[in-house]
């Protein structure tokens, strides 16, 4: 009988502890955040009202889903507005999509090392952002400086949140491997492999306006370019026509540079 209560007793506290612990689902979606995301998120701003409305009801099932904790710095409202748009921007093309690889996001106030330590005293902070592993699995952190400059920085190619969320993306098939077969047809994996492996050589020779971290491997490059894609569509089609292409395919997303 003893032990009956108590499971029932260890019962009640795993469901109040999930009713606490869970996200706070955000009903209505608070009228001053579309001025923020017409401000800070250009792709947002591009949109028509009716597919800026589809934006803002997806970024509150996201906020409803994730739950998104600061350490040593305070999470404000720009902040969930840009890391629920760095998630919504790669699937906007997909209808009812769920991340369903992560529970949770870490935001830290600067760049960490990979021991995920970020204090003055700590060195090789550099990272700015990563898809946890181990004990960090479906979790991802985020440095807080490095997703304000994702969004400040109009004219550059970079967006650490979405290079993120690409990861995520890319690990649906079960690995993080720069091969999207959850996304592409499997007729399609030889010519992006090919694509690929063409353009990361030209990373690599310094002939590619592709950043450096492109050309250190098949995930990376495809993280890479994903932000290229997503900040400068029309420079990326006119630079990268056929990679252009298959990112578009591989979104869903044909709006994308016109």
């Amino acid at each position: 009988m003893i032990y009956t209560i108590i499971f029932i007793a260890l019962v009640i506290l795993v469901i109040y502890a999930f009713y606490v612990m869970r996200p706070k689902k955000i009903e209505i979606f608070p009228k001053h955040w579309h001025d923020l995301l017409v401000k800070n998120v250009l792709f947002y701003k591009n949109l028509s009202a009716p597919d800026q409305a589809i934006f803002r009801k997806r970024m509150l099932l996201f906020l409803g889903e994730i739950n998104i904790d600061g350490v040593n710095t305070i999470i404000e409202d720009l902040d969930k507005i840009l890391i629920a748009s760095s998630a919504i921007i790669p699937v906007f093309g997909f209808s009812n999509w769920s991340y369903n690889n992560l529970s949770g996001i870490i935001v830290y106030p600067d760049t960490f090392n990979a021991d995920l330590q970020f204090s003055d005293k700590d060195e090789n902070k550099k990272i700015l952002g990563m898809v946890g592993t181990g004990r960090f699995e479906k979790q991802m952190i985020l440095s807080k400086k490095a997703i304000r400059l994702a969004f400040s920085n109009k004219t550059d190619k970079h967006n650490t949140p979405v290079h993120e969320f690409v990861h995520l993306l890319d690990k649906m098939d079960g690995e993080t491997d720069g091969v999207p077969e959850f996304f592409l047809g499997k007729e399609y994996i030889g010519p992006w492999l090919e694509l690929m492996h063409e353009e990361m050589e030209r990373i690599n020779n310094d002939a590619s306006d592709i950043r450096k971290y492109g050309g250190t491997s098949q995930a990376e490059f495809f993280a890479v370019a994903s932000e290229y894609f997503f900040e400068r569509p029309k420079l990326f089609k006119q630079k990268h026509p056929e990679l252009f292409k298959m990112l578009s395919l591989c979104f869903q997303q044909p709006k994308q540079g016109s």
